[in-house]
């Protein structure tokens, strides 16, 4: 009972993020996943036979409008799906829900010192508490439900580190040894030498000072210290997502796109920067330069290679297709397969560009190897009750640090003919 229960409920969560209608003929039940798996499947249908209606007809603004709001759903579907999964697994499939609450005592001992009274009268209401009203009680959900916080998964696909020390820094070689074949008796020559460069990781530091009253954190229904270090958990990863992808280096890491060809650290690293492949159109992408892209990165570091692009991004790319008349993009429907993009696993990044002439609207290749996080103790809470009376500050701090370990496993491109 509890494992549909929780089905039902986090399916129906996704409503905001469903279309009622796609085109006038797709609908979804949200409280039903196989209806979901369903609809995208049958909204990706319909996309992909607008698609080529659009492909095949002239200029028909209905039809792009039609074929926009579908791309959208697509989109939509996808996206609730993976939500689902996600807290589906969360969940345990047997936990109590956010509806399962307990009993308020306060509640509780008002109505019990109240029945003791005995002055129940004939006519009872629940506007008056001695009337009745306490006997109808207005439950409250304990939990905050927070606006939306999209962190970066940088971190979860790169390589981290701790260390305990001030800072980090790598030693790397060209391995440039020089060799010659020779006869038995011929002169050997001294030959070329390997070059050693070395590479710093600063840290940077992020800080948060939240403030709460003494009498608040005593009163709260809540466990507010639980909740604000949650939520500057979150923050934090926000941000160092943020500085992963395009830091400038300033008291904070130095962000992957940095490292790209013609980008502020392109000469940083002692191999170069990171290659670039043009996506084959001046503004937008083609299937082409998203197949150029996959086979410019050498085949030693294809095997955990993904795609990390932004949502905005794979929209674009949902409707290439391959010299077969096949759609490029194909959706995920389980828990732990993300969409792909010509076979290749695909990665969302918030902040990544989007398509426009001369952005970087994609990277390809092996984050673990490519990036490096360099964590420094990790997150520190100090406690102030002292500094500002009668508040109670939470100090919180985090140093930590990143750059490109290796620019030979990553691509990136970038939307030019």
């Amino acid at each position: 009972m509890k494992h549909t229960r929780s089905l039902a409920l986090l399916a129906g969560a996704t409503a905001l993020v469903t279309p009622r209608a796609i085109a006038g003929t797709v609908r979804a039940d949200t409280s039903d996943p196989k209806a979901m798996i369903a609809a995208l499947q049958n909204a990706f249908e319909e996309f992909k036979k607008s698609h080529d209606e659009k492909l095949k007809a002239k200029a028909d603004v209905v039809l792009d409008e039609k074929v926009q709001r579908i791309d959208a759903a697509v989109g939509n579907f996808q996206a609730a799906i993976d939500e689902m999964n996600a807290k589906i697994a969360a969940s345990g499939l047997g936990d109590s829900v956010i509806g399962d609450l307990p009993a308020d005592p306060e509640y509780v001992k008002a109505f019990k010192a109240h029945m003791r009274k005995g002055d129940v009268q004939a006519a009872m209401t629940k506007g008056s508490d001695p009337d009745g009203g306490y006997l109808a009680p207005v439950e409250w959900d304990r939990t905050i439900t927070g606006k939306l916080k999209q962190v970066s998964p940088i971190r979860a696909n790169a390589r981290v580190i701790q260390i305990t020390s001030a800072g980090f820094k790598k030693l790397f070689t060209d391995r440039a040894v020089g060799s010659g074949w020779v006869g038995e008796t011929a002169a050997r020559p001294a030959t070329s030498t390997p070059q050693i460069g070395q590479l710093d990781f600063p840290l940077g530091e992020i800080y948060a000072n939240p403030a709460i009253s003494q009498q608040l954190l005593d009163d709260a229904a809540i466990d507010l210290e639980q909740w604000l270090a949650d939520e500057v958990d979150t923050e934090f990863a926000r941000q160092e997502g943020i500085a992963f992808l395009s830091g400038d280096g300033v008291n904070k890491p130095h962000g992957i796109l940095t490292y790209v060809t013609g980008a502020a650290n392109a000469a940083r690293h002692p191999w170069g920067a990171i290659k670039t492949v043009n996506s084959g159109a001046a503004a937008a992408l083609t299937s082409d330069g998203i197949i150029n892209l996959i086979y410019d990165l050498p085949s030693e570091f294809r095997a955990n290679a993904k795609l990390y692009t932004s949502r905005g991004a794979q929209a674009a790319m949902r409707k290439l297709k391959d010299g077969q008349n096949n759609y490029l993009w194909q959706p995920s429907f389980a828990a732990g397969q993300p969409a792909t993009l010509a076979g290749e696993q695909i990665v969302e990044i918030p902040d990544m560009p989007a398509v426009g002439a001369g952005a970087v609207s994609a990277l390809y290749g092996d984050m673990d190897a490519t990036y490096l996080v360099v964590d420094r103790i990790g997150i520190r809470v100090l406690r102030d009750p002292f500094t500002n009376k009668p508040f109670v500050h939470f100090y919180t701090t985090k140093r930590v640090g990143g750059g490109v370990y290796n620019p030979e496993p990553m691509r990136a491109l970038v939307v030019a003919a």
